[in-house]
């Protein structure tokens, strides 16, 4: 008995987890795997503005990365529409939010 009372001993030899515990440690390594926004500088979102552009004109093929919290996303397709003021463009028929965009390649 003395042995559990001593330094962490009465917590270690405990081996009962509460639900409150198990849901805890879940969202912790939940938030721990959520990707961070990738902030791009002027010269990137030139580029991007350059090839979401030449998209849209010429009908060409675009990869962009787009930015989702759990998993990296790539859209592939042709530029559809823009729509300056919800900040928002289309491809293949779905919106999607230009401030999501962290990269842009023009597809062979």
């Amino acid at each position: 008995m003395r042995k559990k009372l001593e330094g962490n001993g009465l917590w270690e030899s405990s081996r009962m987890m509460l639900p409150e515990h198990k849901v805890a440690i879940n969202d912790h390594e939940a938030a721990l795997r959520q990707r961070r926004r990738v902030e791009l500088d002027e010269q990137e979102w030139e580029h991007v503005a350059r090839s979401v552009a030449e998209s849209l004109r010429q009908r060409r093929q675009i990869a962009l990365r787009m930015f989702h919290p759990v998993e990296e996303l790539t859209v592939i397709g042709i530029i559809d529409r823009i729509d300056p003021l919800k900040g928002r463009f289309m491809v293949d028929g779905e919106w999607f939010l230009i401030r999501d965009i962290e990269g842009a390649a023009p597809e062979e």
